[in-house]
């Protein structure tokens, strides 16, 4: 199993969202994130005073998936996310060794 990370543009969400449910990406997590890639933010003008802006809005998504969907999940995430512009954001995959589902106790890829 594998556990697929990816930080976003929050106005992607919806078609990143779709898109991974499409391909039958599900239990999905979403979280509204703060940070900076490459870009380090930018400055703002606000009633005559220069503001820095370091720490960007983002959305995180976290699906943990079996690994026969890893690369169809990959591939949808990425189209779906991509807008072409600096801060698109990154996705991040790591190993998943067990799974439980608290209900019942089940574990492994039947737990997702």
């Amino acid at each position: 199993m594998k556990k697929v990370e990816a930080v976003i543009q929050p106005h992607k969400l919806d078609d990143v969202k779709d898109a991974l449910i499409k391909i039958g990406a599900e239990g999905i997590t979403v979280m509204e994130v703060r940070g900076h890639g490459r870009q380090k933010g930018h400055t703002e003008v606000y009633r005559g005073h220069e503001y820095k802006i370091d720490l960007l809005p983002k959305v995180k998504l976290e699906v943990v998936i079996p690994d026969a969907l890893l690369s169809p999940v990959l591939e949808a995430l990425t189209a779906a996310a991509r807008s072409g512009k600096i801060g698109d954001g990154k996705i991040f995959v790591s190993s998943i060794d067990d799974v439980i589902r608290i209900r019942n106790g089940e574990r492994g890829e039947g737990a997702l």
